[in-house]
């Protein structure tokens, strides 16, 4: 296990407990305890509906203007809701729950306030926010979208771990005390942008769309106290474009780079204090054939296996874009799309590779093809299980 992620998920067990300790009254927990598997009623409104009594995440985003709120009181265990627009009083529903921890919440209004809530996850996705309030014992936050202008949070979110995917990067006014922060991104990234977090310590980049450059960082101007620094699929990123020996950089992890660069990567640091750990390294000429395939990483754990995967996966995209148009039924899809899982079959019967990841990413990968030929997720849904052996 790694050192680091060992210490970091023993501290969230510490302040899980605390929470249940101190937050948590007396009868929520006997109700959480004392929750059977048994199917209940659960009455928000509108048509009554059965659930687990033990469920721990409820969707309501396809919700009514008006939620009957005490409805949530049968699921004892529920420490996840899922919402979108107006708030209708979700807010004070939840500050009500304490065991309500994690929130995703699309299509917000210009401003929220979770004060007095007791989550300490929040994912917010959709324009629109101006305002955002945090509760003090918030510890992630992810925004899919364009950040807030204003963010109120406990001593500047320095105990916040912040998600950005929005295109400009910046850090909204009321964060620039994080200290970890997570980047998914497209195309060329300066670290220019972050120097308003002058107490960054961690900073993980993810390129999620073409693979650009790292720009700005040999100095690690305004990042002062940035000592670890992963990127993930770094294919565009060059060994001379990372923060040079003798910066406050300790610990650079890279997962997935051109082969040429990872040498390159590991003379910069040799004999200094950088602890450095390179994988995924693949040559410029498989790049140029796979880099947008969403399998390319299997080959990282089997060659041969990953080597299939992808060409069964290419031959399907090229089908699935010569089908012609006007296909509603998914007539002509359904046959390739039956192929690329038999293939995938197979694959793992003879390799066994497909493992819990493997399978969300092949999946993403299926459902991303049927998109494409204009078949519904639910429908997709049915054929993949159908299908599948792994």
């Amino acid at each position: 296990m790694n050192a680091f992620g060992a210490w970091e998920s023993l501290s969230l067990h510490v302040v899980s407990q605390r929470r249940w300790d101190l937050l948590v009254p007396a009868e929520a927990k006997a109700a959480y305890k004392n929750a059977t598997n048994n199917p209940v009623v659960v009455n928000l409104g509108d048509e009554p509906q059965t659930m687990r009594a033990t469920i721990w995440d409820v969707d309501l985003t396809a919700h009514l203007p008006q939620v009957r709120w005490s409805g949530l009181d049968a699921l004892p265990r529920l420490t996840t809701l899922r919402w979108s627009g107006p708030d209708h009083g979700l807010t004070e529903a939840i500050a009500a729950r304490p065991l309500i921890v994690d929130l995703i919440w699309n299509d917000p209004p210009s401003t929220i306030d979770l004060s007095a809530t007791h989550l300490t996850a929040v994912t917010i996705s959709g324009n629109g926010l101006r305002r955002l309030r945090l509760p003090p014992g918030l510890m992630n936050l992810r925004l899919t979208s364009d950040p807030p202008q204003v963010v109120e949070a406990a001593e500047d979110g320095r105990w916040i771990r912040l998600l950005a995917t929005s295109p400009g990067h910046a850090i909204p006014s009321g964060l620039h005390g994080v200290r970890r922060l997570d980047l998914q991104v497209a195309g060329d990234l300066s670290l220019t942008g972050l120097g308003a977090a002058a107490d960054l310590e961690e900073l993980t980049i993810t390129w999620t769309g073409p693979h650009g450059q790292l720009l700005d960082a040999v100095d690690l101007h305004g990042l002062r106290r940035l000592h670890t620094l992963q990127l993930t699929d770094a294919y565009g990123v060059e060994a001379s474009s990372l923060p040079r020996p003798g910066t406050p950089l300790r610990r650079l992890s890279i997962g997935g780079i051109r082969r040429s660069q990872a040498k390159l990567v590991k003379a910069r640091y040799k004999g200094t204090p950088v602890w450095v750990t390179v994988w995924g390294a693949k040559s410029d000429t498989w790049l140029a054939a796979n880099v947008s395939n969403p399998l390319r990483d299997w080959v990282d754990d089997d060659e041969q296996a990953g080597t299939a995967a992808c060409k069964a996966y290419a031959a399907a995209l090229r089908t699935i874009d010569r089908l012609p148009s006007g296909d509603a039924m998914g007539t002509n899809a359904r046959p390739v799309l039956h192929k690329l899982i038999a293939e995938l079959n197979a694959i793992d019967e003879r390799y066994e590779i497909i493992d819990t990841l493997r399978r969300e990413q092949a999946a993403d990968a299926f459902f991303d093809l049927a998109r494409r030929a204009n078949i519904p997720d639910s429908e997709a849904a049915d054929w993949l299980d159908e299908w599948r052996d792994f």
